[in-house]
C-alpha cells in the first residue's frame, strides 16, 4: 500500500517507451552557465508519449509554448539583464545523455521573450507581447542550419538577454523549425517549441516592439514553411519567419557592459541559482518632475520609474523546507518519529508525497521519483523491523547534482 498504484506505473512505462519516436523537447535551462535543474521553470507537455512531438497543425495555438504550454508551473528562474540563457534539447527528456535531434531535421532556430504580469499564471502564452532576442538561420559559409549548430553543440543554444529591457517576469520561448519535410506534398514543417519562466532583474526601460504568436500566426502560405532544403543550389536567403531580432539600444539604462560568452564559466549546481531579490533602484525623481530622459531609449514616465524602484521576485521561489527537487515539484521532510505509530504516520506521509511526485512529474523526471520512493521504502522497512526513530539524514537535501553544461557557452547565431 506504500507504492504508487500499478496503473500509474503502467502509464509511466508506456509513456517512457513512447518517447522513443524521437523528435526533441527543450528540457533544461542554464543561467550564465548554471544548470537550474531538469524541468525546473519549464512548461512542458506532461504526456510522455507526445512530449517530444512537434506542434500540429502549424496554425495551432500551441505554437506559442507547445502542448500544455498555457499551464503555468510552480518555479520561476532568476536571471539578470545581459545574462546568458542556455537551453538544452533532448530526444528523450529523462535521459541526460540523449541525442538532441535527428540530424536530418534541418532548419532555423530562434528564441523569444514575452513580458508577463505573472510567470506562474496560466493562459498567458498565446497572444501579443513576443519579441525575438536571437536566431540562427542558415550559415552559407559552413552550409549549416541553426538546428545543426544546436546538435553540434551537444543540444545547446545560447542567447543573451538584452541589457536594456524592463525587469520583471517573462516567458522565454524556444523555436526549432525542422524543414526536412516542408516541401513534401502535403507540406509538413515541424515546429518544436517550449517555454521557460523567468524573473529578469533589470533597471532597463526599453519596451521592444512585439508580435502576436497565437492560433493562425503560422500557415502553409508562408514561404519559410514550405522551403525546400534539399534543392541544389538553395534558394537564398531563406525567408525567416517572425520579426527581426531585437538588439539592445545604445541608450540602455544601465552602463554596465554585457559579459561576453567567453567570460562566463560553466559550473554545476546542486540547487537553483541564488535569488538576489531586490534590484538596485533607479535614480528617484521629484514629484514635480513629469518625465525623465533615458538616453536614446526615449522618455520614461516618472510614475513608471517609481514602480520599478524596488523590483522583487515574489513568486516561483524554491519553497522553504524543500529537500528534493524534481522539475517544479518539491518533496518535504516527513515528521520525526519516536514510536511505532508515529513511524507509520511518517511512512504514510512519505508515500503520499511519492504518489504526488509520480502524478505531477514532467517527462524529465521519470527517473527521479524513484529516489524519493527509496526514502519511503527505508522508512517503511524500519517501521516493520522496529527501527522507530527517524527519519535518517533528517532535513538533508536529496536533490541530485545537476550536470555541467556539455556544450560550449557561446551566443546563439
Amino acid at each position: 500500500m506504500f507504492g504508487f498504484k500499478s496503473a500509474t506505473l503502467a502509464v509511466w512505462i508506456l509513456s517512457l517507451l513512447a518517447t522513443s519516436h524521437a523528435h526533441t523537447v527543450m528540457t533544461t535551462l542554464f543561467v550564465d552557465g548554471v544548470n537550474q535543474g531538469d524541468g525546473v521553470c519549464i512548461r512542458m507537455n506532461k504526456n510522455g508519449s507526445t512530449s517530444n512531438f512537434f506542434v500540429s497543425p502549424v496554425s495551432s495555438k500551441d505554437v506559442a509554448c507547445g502542448i500544455d504550454g498555457e499551464i503555468g508551473v510552480a518555479r520561476v528562474c532568476p536571471a539578470k539583464a545581459s545574462s546568458i540563457l542556455t537551453f538544452e534539447f533532448r530526444e528523450h527528456p529523462d535521459n541526460v545523455s540523449s541525442a538532441p535531434l535527428d540530424p536530418s531535421h534541418k532548419g532555423p532556430a530562434a528564441v523569444y521573450l514575452k513580458k508577463v504580469d505573472s510567470a506562474i499564471a496560466s493562459n498567458n502564452a498565446a497572444g501579443d507581447g513576443w519579441f525575438k532576442i536571437g536566431e540562427s538561420v542558415y550559415d552559407e559559409t559552413s552550409d549549416t542550419w541553426g538546428t545543426t549548430k544546436m546538435i553540434e553543440n551537444n543540444g545547446h543554444i545560447s542567447v543573451q538577454i538584452p541589457e536594456d529591457i524592463e525587469g520583471g517576469y517573462y516567458l522565454a520561448r524556444t523555436e526549432l523549425l525542422a524543414l526536412h519535410a516542408a516541401s513534401s506534398n502535403p507540406p509538413n514543417p515541424q515546429f518544436f517549441v517550449g517555454c521557460a519562466q523567468l524573473f529578469i532583474q533589470s533597471n532597463g526601460t526599453a519596451k521592444p516592439s512585439t508580435v502576436r504568436i497565437d492560433e493562425g500566426t503560422y500557415n502553409l502560405s508562408m514561404p519559410g514553411l514550405t522551403y525546400n532544403i534539399w534543392e541544389k543550389p538553395l534558394s537564398l536567403p531563406y525567408p525567416m519567419v517572425g520579426p527581426t531580432v531585437y538588439r539592445a539600444g545604445s541608450g540602455a539604462s544601465s552602463s554596465a557592459t554585457a559579459p561576453s560568452a567567453a567570460s562566463v564559466t560553466a559550473v554545476s549546481s546542486t540547487a537553483p541559482a541564488t535569488v538576489t531579490q531586490v534590484v538596485t533602484p533607479l535614480p528617484t525623481t521629484s514629484a514635480s518632475s513629469s518625465q525623465q530622459n533615458v538616453g536614446s531609449c526615449g522618455v520614461v514616465i516618472a510614475e513608471e520609474i517609481e514602480k520599478r524602484d524596488t523590483l522583487v521576485q515574489t513568486e516561483g521561489l524554491k519553497p522553504e523546507g524543500c529537500i528534493f527537487v524534481n522539475g517544479n515539484w518539491c518533496g518535504f521532510e516527513v515528521p520525526s518519529y519516536t514510536d511505532q505509530d508515529s513511524c507509520w504516520a511518517s511512512s504514510n506521509n512519505c508515500w503520499a508525497q511519492s504518489d504526488d511526485c509520480w502524478n505531477k512529474t514532467q517527462p524529465t523526471g521519470y527517473n527521479l521519483c524513484p529516489i524519493w520512493q527509496a526514502k519511503c521504502r527505508e522508512i517503511s522497512n524500519g517501521c516493520e523491523n522496529g527501527t522507530w526513530t527517524g527519519p535518517s539524514h533528517q532535513g538533508e537535501d536529496m536533490t541530485p547534482s545537476w550536470p555541467s553544461l556539455r556544450g560550449e557557452l557561446k551566443i546563439f547565431n
